[in-house]
């Protein structure tokens, strides 16, 4: 794999309840060895695929910026929207 992507998702926008207390601004962070973060399981089932496609380098045509998407989670009275943002990680190892 030529580039090595760590996947932030941001909390954007909150309506209604959401009853695992997602505020705004909170982040997961996926660095494909570990999860950072407090994460909804219902959320992090749904956008686990753009997730994983984002890290090994999909692009998806019709983003803006390939590098950000939005995903909201599946709870359509109260729904969470997250930015997931793909950040280029240096591939260099400490020997």
């Amino acid at each position: 794999m030529d580039k090595v992507y760590q996947i932030i998702a941001t909390v954007q926008s909150v309506k209604g309840h959401c009853d695992f207390g997602y505020q705004v601004g909170e982040q997961v962070v996926f660095d494909g060895e570990t999860v950072q973060g407090r994460v909804c399981l219902h959320a992090l089932y749904s956008f686990l695929p753009k997730v994983f496609a984002m890290r090994y380098g999909a692009n998806f045509p019709w983003l803006e910026d390939k590098d950000v998407a939005t995903h909201a989670c599946p709870d359509a009275f109260n729904p969470v929207v997250f930015e997931i943002r793909r950040v280029e990680e240096s591939n260099t190892e400490d020997q």
